[in-house]
């Protein structure tokens, strides 16, 4: 009989099978702080997974190790993955979540030392908005859309590096950044007094709360005892100083990411804390991860030539047993709708002859408004197709108001329903009064609504807003006895909009009269769907309440948004940032022409790194073959302008493209390009030391 010693390295030697020996060592490092380069198609999730395995394998309970990713969808993948390695009792308390998630959790688990309730509410983007334009009317009166959108991505921005409101105050010169930061105070406040917090409080919050409170952050760092991080590059600062903070001194922690994928900048990634580690934790080790088991050789042979041209803190050179591979095709065409046309027929031509199906597919872009000539064409030719990352219909605000009504009038005590449709329409409850009554209810441990009928409020509140409070009370309760109770809910519920007069509040919060008619038809489209939803259950012979409404409706919310999880013979449309992370036997990047990709606003900013970054990134989602695609003239506020095609792909190799017609890049271009990587290159220098 083996012995356990012998034993144990058996079942090691065993669940290492199939890594090479990058990946094994990178896997078996847990004595010192780990920094794995993980090259496009290399392996990491494997990596990860499997020094989970490890790791328990070794004697660390599964309940003290943490992975963190940054999608719900990856960490999903990682979990499954991961129960196939450990059994019965062996992934107890593992956790495997989003940044965001495990902030949560903190917030909920430690709520009373942040002085918050415990049922803590998380604003989205469009309670967010809610609450800076009921702010902004007070402090300046008049604003226009832009002004509301630029005060909360700042907003957003000073979270995610790490500022505080204080701070935000104190080192401001410029009057506007001034008012900014003013109103970044005053939004805090709000929602505290609210009992809630915004996404981004989500790494914020556990950051201050760790720094201010050593007693609570040693309880989190003795329960995560061994922390993986994934896709390490799209860290922020805040995220940074979580995860220095949850590892301490002791440093158990393995992170594994690729600079050269890091696209996400625009939300305050930097691929800077890459390098930052060997500086935080001297003891850092470095693994590469170079070979790659997606793509063919030629693929990565491009890929590689392009991505050369960015500065690199760490060089790495992916390749591949796999087969060469065919040459990259670069396409030309006269306009966006020749090209629309043209790649829909490339598609359904190569299917035919390959035997493929149209799930093996992509087509790639770098903004969403390229995808809609695309999408004709498809649909003119019966093609099947689905759009990844495209907006949810429960995610559309109009949605989302007649929801959180439905909500609300089945459950009093929903305070993000409250707190969304408390002044949706206009009621003239303001953000002071909001405050106000989120102090009370929190200090009476009552929920916003129940607040509202209480007589104490009035030692709180003027007599004006707390009637007006307390109307809305009356009126939320009357109308949910009369639902509950009603045959025909939903013509109920259409009364209710027509009494709020919500048809004319969406005319006048929308852009335009056609934003405003399309938002209108969201609503018909919802109400529809709920009555047929209801002449169902009713069929069914099933009892159907208000309250069941509203946890049907939840539910297929959430069906919806896992949408993204379903296999089907359709063709994947997707941006270059939504398609990170995946691959696909056959790949088109449409729209590659300067100003597109790059971007003007890179051109503009002399930011070209990252917008070759996301074409390195569409390139290696390919497996077998990758066509370019680029149009001689696009239309530009009704007439066609000449375009260029994108400085990318004048770095490729030559001997790799088959071209269908040639367009050299202007020299000058050429020269702006090599400007721009010699500025990146200080850059990097210069943050380095």
């Amino acid at each position: 009989m083996a012995t356990p010693i012998v034993a144990r390295f058996s079942r090691t030697v065993n669940e290492m099978k199939g890594l090479n020996s990058e990946q094994q060592s990178a896997v078996k490092q847990i004595d010192c702080p780990l920094l794995v380069l993980a090259g496009a198609g290399s392996g990491k999730t494997r990596v990860i997974t499997e020094k989970i395995g490890y790791l328990v394998r070794q004697g660390l309970p599964a309940r003290n190790i943490a992975a963190l990713t940054f999608t719900n969808k990856a960490a999903r993948e990682m979990q499954s993955r991961v129960s196939k390695l450990l059994h019965g009792t062996q992934s107890h308390g593992l956790r495997v979540s989003t940044f965001h998630s495990l902030g949560l959790d903190i917030l909920r688990k430690e709520h009373k030392a942040l002085g918050y309730k415990a049922a803590i509410t998380l604003f989205d983007e469009h309670d967010k908005i809610t609450v800076l334009k009921s702010l902004l009317t007070q402090q300046i009166g008049d604003y226009d859309t832009k002004q509301i959108e630029q005060f909360a991505a700042k907003i957003g921005q000073w979270k995610n590096a790490f500022v505080t409101p204080e701070q935000a105050i104190g080192f401001e010169t410029l009057p506007l950044n001034l008012e900014m930061a003013q109103i970044y105070t005053d939004y805090s406040r709000c929602l505290h007094a609210y009992n809630a917090v915004d996404f981004d409080d989500l790494i914020l919050k556990p950051v201050l709360l760790f720094q201010a409170n050593p007693d609570v952050l040693t309880k989190w760092q003795n329960r995560i005892r061994y922390l993986l991080v994934d896709e390490y590059q799209d860290t922020n600062l805040t995220q940074y100083q979580l995860v220095k903070l949850l590892v301490g001194a002791l440093a158990k922690f393995t992170v594994v990411g690729d600079d050269d994928q890091s696209i996400y900048a625009w939300r305050g990634a930097q691929p800077e804390n890459l390098a930052q580690l060997q500086h935080d934790f001297p003891r850092l080790e470095v693994i590469k991860l170079e070979q790659n088991y997606r793509s063919t050789g030629r693929i990565l042979k491009v890929a590689n030539h392009l991505i050369a041209n960015n500065p690199h803190a760490f060089e790495k050179r992916l390749w591949s047993k796999l087969e060469h591979g065919e040459p990259l095709r670069v396409l030309a065409h006269k306009n966006e709708e020749i090209e629309a046309s043209q790649v829909v027929s490339e598609i359904m031509h190569h299917k035919l002859m390959n035997g493929s199906g149209y799930k093996d597919y992509a087509i790639l872009y770098r903004g969403n408004h390229q995808s809609r000539l695309i999408e004709q064409v498809l649909r003119e030719r019966n093609v099947p197709y689905f759009i990844s990352g495209g907006t949810s219909f429960f995610a559309y605000a109009e949605v989302k108001d007649v929801l959180s009504y439905l909500r609300l009038l089945a459950n009093h005590d929903d305070d993000a329903a409250f707190l969304r449709i408390v002044n949706t329409p206009r009621r003239e409850i303001g953000a002071a009064t909001l405050e106000k009554l989120g102090a009370y209810a929190r200090e009476r441990h009552v929920s916003l609504f129940s607040a509202c009928n209480e007589i104490g409020l009035s030692s709180q509140l003027t007599e004006a807003p707390r009637q007006r409070l307390q109307q809305f009370h009356d009126w939320i309760v009357q109308r949910a006895t009369q639902l509950n109770s009603a045959d025909n809910k939903i013509e109920l519920a259409n009364e209710l909009l027509e009494q709020i007069s919500y048809t004319a509040y969406l005319r006048e919060d929308s852009n335009n009269r056609e934003a405003a008619e399309r938002r209108m038809k969201n609503v018909q489209d919802l109400l529809a769907w709920l009555q047929r939803l209801v002449e169902k259950n009713t069929a069914d012979g099933v009892e159907f309440s208000l309250t069941d409404l509203v946890a049907k409706v939840m539910l297929l919310d959430i069906l919806e948004r896992n949408r993204e999880d379903e296999v089907n013979d359709e063709i994947s449309l997707m941006t270059l940032h939504a398609a990170k992370g995946l691959e696909f036997p056959h790949v088109f990047l449409i729209g590659v022409e300067e100003k597109i990709l790059p971007h003007q606003n890179s051109i503009d900013n002399d930011s070209i790194e990252e917008e070759r970054r996301l074409a390195y990134v569409g390139i290696t989602r390919a497996q077998r073959t990758c066509t370019l695609s680029y149009c001689t003239h696009r239309k530009q506020r009704g007439i066609y302008e000449e375009c260029e095609p994108s400085r990318f792909l004048n770095e490729l190799p030559e001997e790799d493209l088959h071209w269908a017609t040639r367009k050299a890049l202007p020299e000058e271009v050429k020269q702006n390009n090599k400007r721009s990587f010699f500025a990146g290159a200080k850059n990097l220098l210069s943050k380095a030391l």
